[in-house]
């Protein structure tokens, strides 16, 4: 039995299993499960492939994207690149960390943005914002990401205002807020600033319609939710661990 897994904590949110599961039911694939991992420290790592010596690669989701690495024998140039790396294959024992995080937001994103390329805020500052700006900057695509605190290329959240939304009209929530069971959290945005000219994107999945997506489209704002995103990150992460494409 081949085993993959995702791990993460916690997990209660993730729709991994349950979609690999469905895709090995449905394109008739045997010999192989999909497992979610809960580990509280990602110091566990070692012993859980231990554990499991039948696992051929994994998923990896919040809090460990950056955490991670330093348990990997070699990573591929575009997650050395962004710094995170959310997919491991295993190959021999050896570890090797990609990112299909860009990969998965670029897909989604082109079927929001068409052939515009909107200057974009990024919120937040862990793994899944770096895999959102390294998208960005292939797009040729101005951007700022806002945070808490301010650093080089960053802002904070009391930042923006009306004439940052109407300049970078893109906002990304790269953040878990929203993100079930605590449905009733969002950025802290002037959302009454909004427009339909604004474009949102989430990549929190779950609820389908988050409070961040709910308080822009009162302004008229047109927004996603991050399901095709992981969607297409996940078969980019099936063809990677079957050798299908190492890239």
């Amino acid at each position: 039995m081949k085993e993959y897994g995702l791990i993460g904590f916690p997990l209660g949110h993730s729709f991994s299993d349950g979609y690999f599961a469905e895709k090995f039911r449905a394109e008739g694939i045997e010999g192989c499960s999909y497992s979610k991992f809960p580990i509280e420290t990602v110091d566990r790592l070692p012993q859980l492939l231990a554990e499991h010596p039948d696992l051929r690669g994994f998923n990896v989701t919040k809090p460990y994207k950056q955490q991670v690495m330093a348990f990997l024998d070699d990573l591929n140039d575009e997650a050395r690149q962004i710094g995170a790396v959310n997919c491991v294959k295993i190959d021999n024992g050896r570890l090797t960390g990609y990112n299909t995080d860009a990969y998965g937001f670029r897909i989604s994103l082109l079927e929001l943005i068409g052939n515009r390329r909107p200057q974009a805020l990024v919120l937040g500052s862990g793994g899944a914002s770096k895999a959102v700006e390294y998208a960005l900057k292939n797009l040729d695509m101005e951007h700022f990401t806002v945070s808490r605190q301010a650093s080089r290329g960053r802002i904070t959240y009391t930042d923006v205002d009306k004439r940052l939304l109407e300049a970078y009209p893109l906002i990304i929530n790269a953040t878990p807020l929203g993100t079930s069971p605590r449905t009733d959290e969002a950025p802290p945005l002037p959302y009454h600033f909004m427009t339909a000219e604004n474009l949102l994107f989430d990549l929190v999945y779950n609820p389908p319609v988050t409070k961040f997506l709910t308080l822009g489209a009162a302004r008229g704002a047109r927004g996603i939710n991050g399901y095709q995103m992981l969607v297409a990150q996940a078969e980019k992460s099936w063809e990677i661990w079957n050798g299908a494409n190492d890239a």
